[in-house]
């Protein structure tokens, strides 16, 4: 068997018989740069989209952050609190949109980025894709993604079923967190599979990853060059990074440690990479077998 053999083909199965969900197409983001943020429960996704929609509007971008997560905690370090969730706020008026105000749903946080917390059904009764269609077709209604550059969803962990590959439909490119680790790097596997279905049929690419929480990136680089992938920014394990979450405040926000300045750069780096990625042709790597995976980074 060689190492590729055991992968599904997933060429064209999207939402062919799948349980994949289909957005109205009608429900087009817009003029705006899209991202879409994914990778393995607790690698630090909420942490790096918040850093990086800071970034991007320091570097002059109007950004819009949306958190796909029923905990609701992707902008709270932009915010300083927790937002009530789309999915909630709609429930409260009997999901009747029309009685909402966009200031009832979009907070302002760090530097004008606009924040908004979709939520989730509770656990087992529903599908996230729905509540990310329903932020999506509420801020289109409200005329708030008409003045918006940039848009970066932050998707509840490592989960690749349709509901949470919903925000893939709308996004230009899809950037992977993962740590120097067997455990990511196997879940990043999984979601790059996941993009490459969503491929076919729409304009979303793969940007690269981000090594986050790490020291070394040996592991990471080693599977990269196996699946032709490409490795764009690099967050070692920092006390800082931590600190910014207690503190609830992006990196920006916090005193000018040598840490704190090298960790602000790499960000506006990676903003900068992913503004110019849009223009580039997008990464086509192909995911490894798990039989692969096992041999290039298990344990003997």
């Amino acid at each position: 068997m060689s190492p590729r053999d055991d992968i599904p083909d997933l060429q064209g199965l999207d939402g062919e018989g799948s349980v994949q969900v289909h957005e109205n197409e009608n429900l087009d983001v817009g003029g705006a740069k899209v991202f879409s943020v994914y990778g393995k429960g607790g690698i630090g996704k909420s942490t790096t989209s918040s850093n990086l929609s800071a970034a991007f509007s320091l570097l002059g971008k109007r950004v819009l952050q949306i958190g796909c997560d029923p905990k609701h905690d992707s902008t709270f370090t932009l915010t300083g609190r927790l937002q009530e969730t789309v999915i909630d706020i709609l429930k409260s008026v009997n999901f009747h949109p029309e009685e909402l105000r966009p200031e009832d749903f979009v907070t302002e946080g760090f530097n004008g980025v606009m924040c908004v917390e979709a939520g989730g059904p509770p656990a087992g009764t529903g599908c996230g894709g729905y509540v990310v269609g329903q932020t999506v077709k509420l801020l289109r209604q409200h005329h708030m993604l008409e003045d918006t550059d940039v848009v970066v969803f932050d998707v509840l962990g490592d989960v690749v079923c349709g509901g949470f590959a919903a925000p893939l439909q709308h996004a230009d490119r899809a950037l992977i967190v993962t740590a120097n680790d067997f455990d990511s790097i196997y879940a990043m596997n999984r979601i790059i599979a996941a993009v490459q279905a969503k491929s076919v049929n729409y304009k979303v690419r793969l940007a690269g990853c981000v090594a986050n929480r790490s020291r070394e990136t040996n592991e990471v680089d080693r599977y990269c060059e196996a699946a032709n992938f490409k490795r764009i920014a690099h967050m070692p394990d920092l006390d800082s990074i931590r600190r910014s979450r207690l503190k609830k405040r992006t990196l920006f926000e916090m005193d000018d440690a040598e840490d704190v300045v090298q960790a602000r750069a790499e960000y506006i780096r990676l903003a900068e990479t992913l503004l110019r990625s849009v223009d580039e042709p997008g990464l086509t790597p192909e995911p490894l077998s798990d039989r692969h995976i096992f041999e290039l980074l298990g344990f003997d």
